[in-house]
């Protein structure tokens, strides 16, 4: 459904408008900053991220196209924007724990009146998940958590990084696996079963 509000708010910045532009920046500000601190964690580092995406696209909607909508292209900002933050400064923090369950595992464990001892079960798993997290690749975090955390589809994430799909898939896929390995690792989920065919009969 096209929303001719937005439209015309980009239409009028792309002209110069900057009260059009600080109406898209109102309506998306809350996602664009949800976005950066699921990347960066650090609140600073999540607001510069921000608002290094903010002035991105006041500079870029001249030449902005429309092929994706502006959000789209705004998400890309942002997420760029965090991962050139992750690569100046070196800094691998993860992002609070994905449900990643389109794989065979779930990991967003519900918190409905869990006992003491699986309280403590939980918060452990969630550390490890953000421990793992720590060691992805900027660019494999990325992918993740515009997947499952703001559960945009493969072909929204290649259109808002500019990727190939089947790129999106390869590090979605590695990340999951690379995940997978740390939980496997430091003993917080069990591998896959044994092939049947491997069994012993009898």
């Amino acid at each position: 459904m096209r929303d001719l509000q937005e439209e015309k708010w980009v239409a009028d910045a792309r002209r110069g408008d900057t009260a059009a532009f600080e109406s898209l920046l109102r309506r998306y500000e809350k996602r664009v900053l949800a976005l950066t601190g699921r990347m960066c964690r650090n609140p600073e580092d999540a607001q510069e991220a921000a608002q290094e995406a903010f002035l991105a696209a006041w500079q870029g909607l001249p030449s902005f196209r429309g092929d994706a909508s502006f959000s789209t292209w705004l998400y890309r900002l942002a997420s760029n924007a965090c991962v050139d933050l992750l690569r100046r400064e070196g800094r691998h923090n993860g992002a609070a724990g994905p449900s990643l369950n389109d794989e065979e595992i779930s990991l967003d464990v519900p918190d409905t009146a869990p006992s003491p001892h699986e309280a403590a079960e939980r918060k452990e798993l969630r550390e490890q998940i953000e421990a793992g997290l720590q060691s992805l690749s900027p660019e494999h975090r990325q992918v993740l958590i515009l997947r499952e955390i703001h559960q945009l589809s493969y072909e929204e994430i290649s259109q808002s990084l500019a990727l190939d799909l089947g790129t999106v898939k390869s590090r979605i896929n590695r990340g999951r696996k690379q995940l997978r390995n740390f939980l496997i690792r430091s003993g917080n989920f069990s591998p896959p079963p044994a092939s049947k065919k491997t069994g012993k009969e009898g």
